[in-house]
């Protein structure tokens, strides 16, 4: 295994190549691979590993009562995938978990994942971060699915990436990606963007947006 693959994962910052292999040699692991478009693990599945993904992409997403689907993220190498459910009263998947491409992941058993952490500050640290890290990230984006309107829901992602300073952004994402993450019909997500630059709130080009009416965006937010 090339461990240079994990030098930029959250849990070993700090840590070199050796270093890494060092911690892992003192533990049990396994690799899993997966085809691009398979099921990894489905809502509900024990979380009963540490699991990183080293090489490729998967996402997590959710299936509503009306069946609509609902991406809530990518998890691009060398991200953790459930890190936040490894510990505490309910160890399930919270979401379907998918390969985007073709996935490698390396697991690390609960039991033996405990131990590193009781014998290495420096990783526990990492850990503790981490799954500060999610809550955060979860929390935020319950707050965003609560946004019963998809002005609403695109006004919060404009104004979160604009850091409330910048007025040129880059959405990062395509419309058929930024509807997958919103839970809407592509159609609807792009009339909204050409109201809103009509209605003078933005500019759109691309991926790229200017800000006109950061208030009037704002405003947006509380409906």
């Amino acid at each position: 295994m090339d461990f240079s693959l994990l030098l930029k994962a959250a849990l070993f910052k700090g840590l070199t190549p050796d270093g890494i292999e060092t911690i892992l040699a003192s533990v049990p692991f396994s690799i899993r691979r997966f085809q691009s478009g398979s099921m990894i693990f489905q809502n509900g599945d024990q979380v009963s590993s540490l699991i990183i993904v080293i090489n490729g992409i998967a996402k997590g997403e959710m299936v509503d009562y009306s069946g609509r689907v609902i991406k809530i993220e990518d998890v691009p190498a060398p991200g953790a995938i459930a890190s936040a459910f490894m510990f505490g009263n309910r160890n399930r998947f919270p979401v379907n978990v998918l390969a985007v491409s073709d996935v490698e992941l390396l697991l690390i058993e609960k039991k033996d994942f405990l131990g590193l952490l009781m014998r290495n500050d420096l990783l526990l640290v990492n850990f503790l971060d981490m799954i500060s890290n999610r809550s955060q990230f979860l929390s935020e984006k319950i707050k965003f699915l609560n946004f019963k309107t998809i002005r609403g829901k695109l006004a919060h992602f404009i104004l979160q990436k604009s850091e409330k300073q910048n007025d040129s952004i880059s959405l990062g994402m395509t419309q058929n990606e930024l509807s997958d993450f919103f839970g809407v019909a592509r159609p609807s997500l792009a009339r909204t963007i050409g109201d809103l630059e009509k209605e003078g709130f933005i500019e759109a080009k691309g991926k790229n947006i200017r800000i006109i009416d950061r208030v009037g965006l704002a405003d947006m937010t509380f409906d």
